[in-house]
């Protein structure tokens, strides 16, 4: 039977281990990590995202894990909202955040349940590899050789897999880092889980409600080069918070968490595979924060992934590993284009917000025309939202 071997159990890679083992296939995930517990998941499934999960029949998992709607996107320019756009934005579902850790956990534990898989945890993987110029397995550092008619890395934007293959990440110039915090949410938000993004005094952040019952997130942006430095942050945010969250933001002093800085990449490889492995999700393409790209083009490509691989690895007799690396080339031939895509209008829309950082003129006509323009406006954002909301290409699981 063909083996497949897939590095990082991310959303990538949990998904797509899950999908194949459902469908016969011999896999091994393989995670570098012993739980999912890491300080910083993105949550945001887009009805793209959402989709994908129900054309893989998860959407009874995706219940069992915690999970919350949101309720609309609000716009706040110097303490005037601009405008709000109720979810679910035309679309069938509403974007919706859910917790990564659950999610990963349950992935795995569905593909438990199949014959042919198997999970090994908290053991990284230290080469590639190789025979006739193929990739035919991988070693972990433990020692043991796992063989495998394919690997695949899915191993995030720092992946071992794309170092050890040889393969390049054009990436693009940074412009931005963000600071990520977390504090009491205020009551309200949750009946109103609205994504808040407000422009003042020359800076840019966002706010809502995690998945985390209880929880208010803050993505506070800044430049690479700005240092993380301590400050009295309660009395920061709340002179610039919309006015109704003021007093809250007072009051959460000392229950701000200290700030988690993520350094954002944004690039493409080239090629995404070499004989015998491919790369998916990060590994191949990091994607900006803006709209939470990351883990729908990842569902998207993993259903693109299984429609490609499932019937070359199925195939009676010995296998073919030519026919395995022709799909794995058509992969990333169908996946390119909406990669490219949507990376050009997460840099446009992060564009705009950086003009009006920049420009308080632009800040202060739009605030002070906000009853006038504001309509204008969220009718032309909601429009433009479209494509990453939806998806850029049409993905259909057909295995």
């Amino acid at each position: 039977m063909p083996k497949v071997v897939i590095v990082g159990a991310g959303p990538t890679g949990a998904t797509l281990a899950l999908v194949l083992a459902q469908r016969g296939i011999s896999v091994t995930l393989v995670e570098a990590t012993r739980d999912f517990q890491r300080q910083f998941r993105g949550e945001g499934l887009m009805p793209s995202g959402l989709n994908a999960l129900h054309q893989m029949g998860l959407d009874a998992l995706l219940d069992t894990i915690p999970h919350r709607p949101l309720s609309a996107w609000e716009f706040w320019l110097n303490d005037r909202r601009l405008f709000r756009a109720d979810e679910p934005l035309g679309a069938d579902r509403p974007c919706t955040l859910v917790a990564q850790p659950p999610l990963l956990t349950a992935l795995v534990q569905a593909a438990q349940s199949q014959p042919d898989f198997d999970w090994i945890a908290g053991t990284a993987v230290k080469d590639l590899l190789w025979q006739n110029d193929r990739v035919a397995g991988v070693q972990l550092v433990d020692g043991r050789s796992l063989a495998a008619d394919l690997v695949i890395g899915a191993d995030g934007r720092a992946s071992a897999m794309r170092q050890k293959a040889g393969l390049t990440l054009d990436t693009q110039p940074k412009s931005t880092d963000v600071l990520w915090f977390k504090l009491p949410a205020p009551p309200d938000y949750a009946v109103d889980n609205c994504f808040c993004t407000v422009v003042k005094d020359g800076r840019v952040f966002s706010l809502f409600h995690g998945a985390e019952v209880g929880k208010l997130h803050l993505a506070w942006a800044i430049a690479p080069e700005e240092p993380t430095l301590q400050q009295d942050w309660a009395t920061t945010f709340a002179a610039l918070v919309p006015p109704a969250l003021v007093e809250h933001f007072r009051a959460a002093e000392d229950a701000i968490s200290p700030p988690l800085r993520l350094s954002v990449l944004v690039g493409r490889c080239p090629r995404w595979h070499r004989p015998g492995l491919l790369l998916l999700g990060d590994a191949a393409h990091p994607m900006s924060p803006v709209r939470a790209q990351g883990i729908n083009l990842a569902l998207r490509d993993v259903i693109v992934a299984a429609n490609h691989l499932v019937p070359p690895l199925k195939l009676e007799g010995a296998v073919e590993a030519a026919a395995i690396d022709g799909a794995i080339a058509q992969i990333q031939a169908e996946r390119e284009p909406e990669i490219i895509q949507a990376q050009a209008l997460q840099a446009h829309e992060a564009s705009r917000g950086e003009q009006l950082r920049r420009f308080a003129l632009l800040r202060q006509g739009l605030s002070s025309l906000a009853p006038v323009v504001g309509p204008l406006v969220k009718q032309v954002w909601s429009q433009q939202q479209q494509p990453l909301r939806q998806g850029i290409t049409t993905v259909q699981l057909e295995v």
